[in-house]
C-alpha cells in the first residue's frame, strides 16, 4: 500500500519495522514500535483536550523527538502541527500561535521564559504542557502518559492539511503556510529517487524542524523506513563528529555550516567513507566553499532549491554536475534542473509573460508541490497562487538552454543570512516605532560569513540616537538574527513617483563588482 499521509507512515512502519530504530536523539534511541505507540497516546491526549479534524497544535522547541510524536500523534486524529521558529521573541511566537488559533501549545523547558512572557496573550490555547518541569503546566510526560495507546484510527483526505509552516511575509507579518497531505507525499518519493534514501540509510537531521528542509528531511528518511539521527540544534563539531560515529548516509545541511565544518580542528583527518548524499541548499553557496567540502567529505553533494511554499525542493542538481576545473565549472553557480513532474517559467514580473531564454525574470513553479494557500490570508494567495496553478517565487533568474535555472537577483526584498529568510519590512516597522526614526529602510549587505546581514538605512527625526541603542531596540521586539548589524544615517530614501523605496539604488554601492545580487 502506497504510503499518502503522515499517520499511514507510522502506522505501516511501526507495524512492519516495530523493532527497528527510528531515532538517535543523543542517548535516547527509539524503535518505529515505540515511536507508534507514543504517537497514539498523543492523539488520545489531543482528543481530551477537545482537538478536532484541521484543528491546530503549536509545538514550541529545539528539535526533540516529541516534535515528531505530536507530528504523527496530530496526524492520527487529523489535527495540523504547527511548528514554531524557537528564535523568534515572545511578542512573534504569540502572534503565530494566535494567528493559528492553536488550541493546544507544547514548550520546551529551555523556552519556559518564553512561555511565561506570553501565556496571557495566548488567545485560542486551551492546554499548555511542558517538556520538563513547570510549577503551573502538566508536563508532557505525564500528560502523554494518561492516555492509552490506541490509535484512534482517524483518516485524512489528500487536500486535507497537515503542517502548517510559518513563512514571515513582506508585510512584516508571518504567513502559515498550509502544506497538504498531497503536498508533502507528492514530495517524499523523491527521497528514494533522487536523494537515494533507502531502508538502510542513516539520516541527519541537524537543521530545525520547524523549517521544511529539516522537517521534510526527516519525514524523507522515515518514509523510506530508515533511521534518522536528530541533533536538538546546529553544531558544526558536532556533526563532523557524528558521522563517523553513526555512519551517517545522508545529510542535509546549508552553505553556512558545510562552510563552519571544514572549520572544526581535525575535520580534515575525519572518516566520512559512510556519506552517499549530503544535500545543500536554503542560500547560496561559494564555489571556493563548495570545492573544499567536496574536498573533505567526497563527490557526494546534490544541490536543491525551493521554497516552503513549494514543499521545499523543486528544482535540483546532480553530483554529476559539480565539476569544479572542468568544461561545465560555470554550473557550480547555477540551482539545477526542474524536478520530475515540476515545470519552470520565467516571467516579466509586471506582465506575467515569459521572457526569452537567458533573460531574467520572476521565477514561476508549478507542480504538485505547490502549497494550498496561506493560512486566513486568502488575497496573499491570489498574488502569490495564479489561477492556472503556477506560483510566484519571488525569485529572480534566468534559464539557460539545457533548462538550468540560475538565481540572479530577488524581486522581493528578502534577505537571506545564513539560510534564515528575512524580511526588511519586519525590521522597518520595529525602527519606525522608535520616536528618533524619521525614515527607514532595510537591505541586505554582503557578509564573508553568513552571506548577508541587515543593514539599516536611518533618516533621523531630530533627537539623538546611537547606532547601538537603536539595534538594541530592535532586538527586544525580534529575534537576534533578524536585527541590522549596522546602521547607516542618510539625509532621505531615494523614492519613486509612487512613493515606493528604491531599495536596488540602495543596494546597489554594497554589490558593486558582484556578478549576481545574492551572495
Amino acid at each position: 500500500m502506497a504510503i499518502r499521509t503522515i499517520a499511514e507512515l507510522i502506522r505501516t512502519h511501526g507495524d512492519a519495522l516495530s523493532d527497528k530504530v527510528a531515532v538517535i536523539a543523543g542517548d535516547r534511541e527509539i524503535t518505529y514500535g515505540q515511536l507508534h505507540a507514543r504517537s497514539s497516546q498523543v492523539a488520545n491526549a489531543l482528543t481530551a483536550e477537545g482537538v478536532g479534524p484541521q484543528e491546530h497544535v503549536a509545538f514550541l522547541d529545539k528539535n526533540s523527538p516529541e516534535y515528531l510524536e505530536v507530528v504523527m500523534g496530530g496526524a492520527k486524529i487529523n489535527a495540523v502541527s504547527v511548528a514554531v521558529n524557537w528564535r523568534l521573541a515572545p511578542p512573534e511566537v504569540a502572534y503565530i500561535v494566535n494567528d493559528a488559533d492553536a488550541k493546544v501549545l507544547v514548550v520546551g523547558e529551555d523556552f519556559v521564559p518564553v512561555l511565561d512572557a506570553i501565556a496571557d496573550q495566548l488567545e485560542t490555547v486551551t492546554k499548555i504542557v511542558v517538556i520538563g518541569h513547570h510549577p503551573t503546566h502538566e508536563s508532557y510526560d505525564d500528560w502523554v502518559a494518561r492516555q492509552p495507546a490506541i490509535d484512534p484510527g482517524a483518516a485524512s483526505a489528500p487536500d486535507d492539511v497537515a503542517l502548517q509552516l510559518y513563512s514571515s511575509g513582506t508585510t512584516g507579518r508571518p504567513k502559515g503556510v498550509m502544506l497538504t497531505n498531497d503536498n508533502l507525499f507528492s514530495a517524499l518519493p523523491k527521497a528514494q529517487t533522487g536523494w537515494g534514501f533507502h531502508p538502510d540509510a542513516v539520516s541527519l537531521v541537524a537543521m530545525p524542524l520547524f523549517h521544511i528542509g529539516g522537517g521534510g528531511w526527516a519525514l524523507g528518511s522515515m518514509y523510506q523506513g530508515g533511521t534518522v539521527v536528530l541533533h536538538r540544534e546546529v553544531d558544526p563539531a558536532a556533526i563532523v563528529r557524528d558521522i563517523p560515529r553513526y555512519r551517517i548516509t545522508h545529510a542535509f545541511i546549508v552553505p553556512a555550516v558545510i562552510q563552519f565544518m571544514q572549520l572544526v580542528p581535525g575535520a580534515s583527518d575525519g572518516d566520512y567513507a559512510s556519506l552517499e548524499r549530503v544535500l545543500y541548499g536554503a542560500s547560496p553557496i561559494s564555489e571556493q566553499v563548495l570545492v573544499g567540502a567536496m574536498g573533505m567529505f567526497g563527490e557526494i553533494f546534490m544541490q536543491a532549491y525551493g521554497l516552503t511554499e513549494t514543499t521545499g525542493q523543486v528544482v535540483s542538481m546532480a553530483p554529476g554536475d559539480h565539476d569544479p576545473g572542468g568544461d561545465r565549472a560555470h554550473l557550480l553557480r547555477a540551482a539545477g534542473r526542474a524536478d520530475p513532474g515540476v515545470e519552470l517559467r520565467i516571467v516579466d514580473p509586471v506582465t506575467l509573460e515569459d521572457v526569452p531564454t537567458g533573460d531574467v525574470g520572476e521565477v514561476l513553479v508549478r507542480s504538485a508541490l505547490n502549497m494550498k494557500g496561506y493560512w486566513k490570508l486568502p488575497e496573499e494567495t491570489a498574488k502569490a497562487l495564479l489561477p492556472d496553478g503556477w506560483l510566484r517565487t519571488g525569485d529572480a533568474g534566468y534559464l539557460d538552454d539545457e533548462g538550468y535555472l540560475f538565481i540572479h537577483d530577488r524581486v522581493k526584498d528578502m534577505i537571506v543570512s545564513g539560510a534564515e529568510n528575512i524580511y526588511p519590512a519586519e525590521i522597518e516597522n520595529v525602527l519606525m516605532a522608535h520616536p528618533a526614526v524619521a525614515d527607514a529602510a532595510v537591505i541586505g549587505v554582503p557578509h564573508d560569513r553568513w552571506g548577508e546581514t541587515p543593514k539599516a538605512l536611518v533618516v533621523r527625526a531630530g533627537a539623538e540616537v546611537t547606532e547601538e541603542e537603536l539595534i538594541e531596540h530592535c532586538r527586544q521586539q525580534l529575534a537576534k538574527y533578524k536585527c541590522p548589524t549596522s546602521v547607516e544615517w542618510i539625509d532621505s530614501l531615494p523614492r519613486n513617483p509612487s512613493g515606493k523605496v528604491l531599495k536596488k539604488d540602495l543596494r546597489a554601492p554594497y554589490w558593486a563588482g558582484r556578478s549576481r545580487n545574492v551572495n
